[in-house]
């Protein structure tokens, strides 16, 4: 049986949390973009599981590839060569353009090593970048280093990208 779809308790903490972003976003009558690399769907789907989240969440790129950054959301490509898709800066840059291609008011950006495979010294296993950016132009990014295997981390980083979405807005 594959077990990559069972029910987890951590899933009724995400259904939680992106019933909070629906919940903040309506308020503050904003509407939400993500941009994902190591999660590959996931906050997306989180956020629409919710009923009624077309009234807030405007659209979500998965840009697994680095070719993918650069053309959907205008990664600069010497950003990728000199800091790696894992980095501060092309997670940034990834919040930035998808706000810039989106009508939404805030961005969130994931990249990172989900694993098993992957990791180096410098950017081991469980390193997971973010990045939330506001029409403002207010950016935020910061690095959590994850426990866990693949799915473990991929779920965490869900989370973590969530609880973001709601301080940027809070």
């Amino acid at each position: 049986m594959d077990t990559s779809l069972a029910r987890t308790p951590d899933d009724a903490r995400l259904e939680q949390l992106a019933g909070a972003v629906g919940e903040a976003l309506r308020a503050a009558g904003q509407v939400v973009t993500v941009a994902e690399s190591c999660t590959g769907g996931w906050i997306a789907k989180t956020l629409t599981d919710v009923s009624g989240s077309s009234a807030w969440f405007e659209r979500g790129v998965v840009t697994y590839s680095n070719a993918a950054k650069i053309d959907l959301l205008g990664v600069p490509p010497d950003l990728l060569e000199r800091h790696g898709a894992v980095s501060e800066e092309v997670v940034r840059a990834m919040a930035e353009g998808a706000l810039e291609r989106s009508g939404a008011g805030v961005a969130v950006a994931v990249s990172g090593v989900a694993g098993p495979d992957g990791g180096t010294a410098a950017k081991p296993v469980g390193l997971v970048w973010f990045g939330w950016s506001l029409r403002s132009g207010f950016v935020i990014s910061r690095a959590e280093r994850l426990a866990g295997d693949r799915d473990t981390v991929r779920r965490a980083s869900v989370a973590v990208a969530l609880e973001g979405v709601l301080r940027q807005i809070g």
